[in-house]
């Protein structure tokens, strides 16, 4: 269940020529305050928390299923949308680049430049010339979008981590971990099952899942900063 470019069940920008793994930076600052979770309803209506010494809160864990807050975070999924539109702007300029070269290769394929002569040189050194601008214009490419996405997963991690604090100080939870809250039931791959096998969480009670809240808090604050609602989740036809 690690979160990162790997993460099993994020969605993911598609792979193209550059061999990119996806998925998309500037990190947004959530509101100050842990009473920002007070009008939010506590996941199957549990009640506030009453007021306590830290030093003598009884042991609470909760919950949170990153995978789901990533493949439904606004500002994740809109990032790399965004992302995904540079790589296929990258992947037609590469594209141009590689009818370039071929143009130039059928001119030497052609037979009306004799071998060796002047013109038949300069034009194996214009292909060669190409074919390296080609490769650079790759290698430099694929590293600006891995970082980029790499931009995208920390941010968006930071403002989880810094939601899930907030959220955890005011209904006392004294520990958070990950966690995959989809049945086993539901799986038919086998990879799935036997991923499921190894859950470090085989039982929980619902209201220590504070999946939904955080969710639902991240994306009132994207929205409340200027962001808008991913293409993927916009509803059809606007």
């Amino acid at each position: 269940m690690t979160i990162g470019v790997g993460m099993q069940r994020t969605a993911s920008p598609r792979t193209s020529w550059l061999a990119l793994s996806a998925s998309c930076a500037i990190l947004s600052m959530l509101a100050p305050g842990a009473t920002v979770f007070a009008q939010a309803s506590r996941p199957n209506g549990a009640s506030n928390p009453a007021a306590s010494s830290e030093s003598t809160l009884p042991a609470q864990v909760g919950l949170i299923d990153m995978a789901h807050v990533f493949k439904n975070s606004y500002k994740f999924l809109s990032l790399t949308e965004a992302l995904q539109k540079e790589i296929e702007a990258a992947d037609g300029e590469a594209k141009g680049l590689v009818q370039k070269i071929q143009e130039l290769q059928g001119q030497l394929n052609s037979g009306n430049l004799k071998p060796e002569s002047p013109d038949y040189d300069k034009l194996v050194e214009q292909i060669a010339k190409s074919k390296a601008e080609l490769e650079t214009f790759k290698r430099v490419s694929q590293q600006k979008f891995l970082r980029k996405e790499a931009d995208i997963y920390k941010s968006v991690y930071l403002d989880v981590e810094d939601a899930v604090r907030r959220y955890a100080t005011y209904y006392k939870y004294t520990l958070v971990l990950r966690f995959d809250r989809n049945a086993l039931e539901n799986d038919d791959n086998p990879r799935e099952v036997m991923n499921g096998l190894n859950r470090q969480v085989i039982h929980y009670r619902t209201q220590d899942d504070m999946t939904d809240p955080v969710l639902k808090f991240l994306n009132k604050e994207w929205e409340k900063n200027g962001g808008a609602v991913p293409e993927s989740l916009a509803p059809k036809g606007k």
